[in-house]
């Protein structure tokens, strides 16, 4: 396939706010491709060149970019500065120049899309002394080739920055339609992606052979989607949803999938970071395993030899690090309180119920540093409230209530989990969500550059980030020097292209860092967006920072809806 067809489509995307369209779009797209490309096309259209747990980054800046785009067309890195700092789009430079081009190449080819797809998967291999000259030539021989339109895609695609807000929902529906014409493949589809985590993956065996979508089955070393927890006000309204439960205490420490094969072990992120490097203590404990073959999850917590206790969650996350591992690890000992268990030499253990995966927990742990969790069988409101205050008495965050008949529910938010959490004053919980800008400083904050963030949360159906707050408070001066040295680097003169909005910060940023944030209750306002009906939406009354949540992704951040169910959840307490 040419990727000027590509090209075409991703602009037509651009112009479409409708998911229907959308679906049908890319729909129409899928049909003209070809089983060796959709793989490559799927990435593409996520804006990347592999699954989230394989590093393959494109390393480039956009410095970097703009450097490409003057050597391709002749003109000078000045003028290429100029026409960005005016248009605030690298795409929309590299298109308006490669229009105006004042030299042309005598090695110009056609592009296609595997072409276009190898040739970035080339730029984001190239490392060592020098990569940063070869990286800046590879995309300018690139560019030499593509049309003005294609040049457009592919700097966006280099800079991370798509504007169709395309989201995995929609591109499910896509595949679906592809081969059904309609959706009845879904949710088929979708389970195979929420077990392997890898969309470009499933839809190459999909394309090859459709009935194999049903078999899938979870691998080592392809980390599944984690489960999502919903959330209840009442210990009385856990009991009335789900009877009969397993309570487990809610610790605040980090989790951790993890993945045995023979001697070959890898910890993954609940972002699905390899951090397998950085915790060799766990790494070791886990190799003495007995299965061969096993998968299993964890929530990681330091341990203070001392005093006998639990490090806090911040003092916890100094264990992910990239250096100093060694001695961090002799400072902060990991134990990690293993939950639940997903794959046991070969056999696929998510469709089975809670209660027969717990036996086989009890059977293979603990093993030293590899705790039990402890759970709790519990029948009546009582006992279930007695271990919710007993949890708060430790300083805990809260419970895990658990359905002892559920499935494990990869990558959705279904009530075979259900949290319950302390409250914040009068607040019904707090809110994880996704800096999208912030703002400068006035009066006294002047001088650090940052006065605040502009906060969104996630919805999931329509595959957008909606505003939600505007944080002024709760940042000490060391949070503030930080956030502003963090959030610099990521500036962008366009908000994101999935994000709906009113309200405007002094500077965008792309969404990648995910704060949790502390409230006195949600209302309806006429400045955000979240969950927006008429004129207004949600909002956070007095919303304060926490802290900053690493271990999450901007896609893991609080959904609309949940922001929707904790306003009536509030109005019935």
């Amino acid at each position: 396939m040419l990727f000027k067809k590509v090209a075409e489509v991703f602009e037509r995307l651009e112009e479409t706010s409708g998911r229907l369209d959308m679906t049908d779009l890319l729909a129409d797209l899928f049909k003209k491709t070809s089983k060796d490309e959709i793989k490559s096309l799927i990435y593409l259209i996520q804006g990347t060149l592999s699954a989230p747990y394989i590093s393959l980054e494109m390393g480039m800046g956009e410095k970097f970019i703009m450097e490409s785009i003057a050597s391709s067309t002749g003109h000078s890195k000045k003028e290429v500065e100029l026409l960005y700092k005016k248009k605030g789009d690298l795409g929309l430079v590299a298109e308006e120049l490669l229009k105006k081009k004042k030299q042309t190449s005598l090695s110009k080819r056609e592009l296609t899309l595997d072409y276009v797809y190898y040739s970035l998967v080339r730029i984001a291999k190239t490392g060592g002394r020098g990569s940063q000259d070869l990286k800046i030539k590879y995309l300018a021989d690139i560019f030499n080739s593509a049309e003005p339109l294609e040049a457009r895609f592919i700097a966006r695609i280099v800079n991370g920055s798509l504007r169709f807000g395309v989201g995995d929902p929609t591109i499910l529906d896509a595949l679906s339609v592809s081969k059904a014409g309609d959706k009845s493949l879904r949710e088929e589809l979708e389970r195979a992606f929420n077990i392997c985590s890898d969309l470009g993956h499933v839809a190459e065996v999909f394309f090859t052979n459709p009935k194999k979508i049903k078999k899938f089955r979870v691998e080592p070393f392809k980390p599944l989607q984690p489960a999502l927890a919903e959330r209840l006000p009442t210990p009385e309204a856990i009991i009335k949803k789900i009877g009969k439960c397993g309570v487990e205490h809610k610790f605040d420490g980090f989790r951790l999938q993890c993945h045995k094969l023979g001697e070959q072990v890898e910890l993954y992120s609940r972002r699905l970071e390899v951090m397998t490097h950085m915790f060799p203590d766990l790494v070791e404990e886990i190799k003495k395993l007995k299965p061969k073959e096993i998968i299993f999850e964890g929530e990681a917590l330091a341990f203070d030899r001392k005093k006998k206790r639990y490090f806090s969650f911040q003092k916890t996350m100094h264990r992910r690090r990239k250096h100093g591992i060694k001695k961090a690890s002799e400072e902060l000992p990991l134990n990690l309180f293993v939950f639940d268990i997903l794959q046991v030499d070969g056999e696929d253990l998510t469709e089975k119920p809670l209660k027969e995966r717990r036996k086989l927990l009890e059977k293979y742990f603990p093993s030293g540093i590899l705790k039990l969790s402890e759970m709790f069988i519990v029948e009546k409101t009582k006992k279930l409230e007695n271990i919710f205050n007993e949890a708060l008495k430790e300083n805990l965050e809260g419970i895990m209530a658990k359905d002892l008949n559920a499935p494990y529910t990869a990558g959705k938010r279904k009530f075979a989990w259900i949290k319950l959490k302390k409250s914040y004053g009068k607040s019904v919980d707090t809110v994880d969500g996704v800096i999208v800008g912030y703002f400068l400083g006035r009066g006294s904050r002047a001088r650090f550059e940052f006065g605040g963030l502009l906060l969104a949360v996630y919805n999931d159906e329509k595959s957008k980030f909606e505003t939600v707050a505007k944080i002024g408070s709760g940042f000490t001066e060391d949070e503030m020097v930080s956030l502003e040295k963090i959030l610099s680097k990521i500036k962008t003169e366009k908000p994101p292209a999935d994000l709906d909005y009113k309200i405007k910060p002094d500077f965008w940023v792309k969404p990648e860092y995910v704060v949790e944030v502390a409230f006195d209750e949600i209302t309806k306002s006429p400045t955000h967006t979240c969950g927006l009906k008429g004129e207004k939406g949600y909002a956070l009354r007095f919303p304060r920072m926490v802290e900053l949540r690493e271990d999450k992704s901007p896609k893991q951040v609080t959904t609309t809806s949940e922001v929707a169910e904790m306003f009536w959840m509030q109005k019935k307490k």
